[in-house]
């Protein structure tokens, strides 16, 4: 197996766990991680933004052979939006959204020619972009959140009632 199907293959274990969580009721969706922490609705639906920021920003771009508009961000601007549209969400709408955002990267990225995947391009604030290495970048980025995810999971009803 190529490294590139490793990746992608890593890549796209998230939308299985979204599945997963959509079995939950509505009251593992609004419970914390922890304590004055993000709901699992807000880390969900902040990874789901992060996906279509750098589909649109970057694979779309590299896919389409035009330049790169993907920029340093003001994360807790860009996170703090989307916990507050996540809200307006239904859970259905939420995991619909976040699995699509999903495997349209994933079926980008796929698409790329080895050349296209391989290629060092440059982003709209001047740093090199690499595709492996987003990738890297973010499926130690999902797997950060999936702990987070899982241990609401497992502390069970109690922390859920919390």
């Amino acid at each position: 197996m190529s490294e590139k199907l490793q990746l992608l293959n890593e890549y796209s274990e998230w939308m299985g766990k979204v599945r997963e969580f959509a079995e939950q009721d509505e009251a593992y969706w609004d419970c914390p991680i922890s304590a004055g922490k993000w709901t699992v609705r807000d880390v969900v639906y902040h990874i789901m933004r992060w996906d279509e920021y750098f589909y649109e920003e970057a694979i779309a771009k590299i896919s389409s052979g035009t330049s790169l508009t993907v920029k340093h961000l003001d994360y807790d601007q860009f996170n703090d939006e989307a916990r507050r549209y996540a809200k307006t969400l239904s859970t259905e709408a939420l995991v619909d959204q976040t699995i699509i955002a999903r495997e349209r990267l994933v079926r980008a990225i796929e698409a790329l020619s080895e050349t296209a995947y391989n290629q060092q391009y440059t982003d709209g604030d001047g740093h090199p972009f690499e595709v492996e290495q987003f990738m890297r970048d973010f499926i130690w980025h999902d797997k950060h959140h999936l702990a987070q995810l899982n241990g609401v999971l497992q502390s069970g009803s109690s922390a859920i009632q919390t």
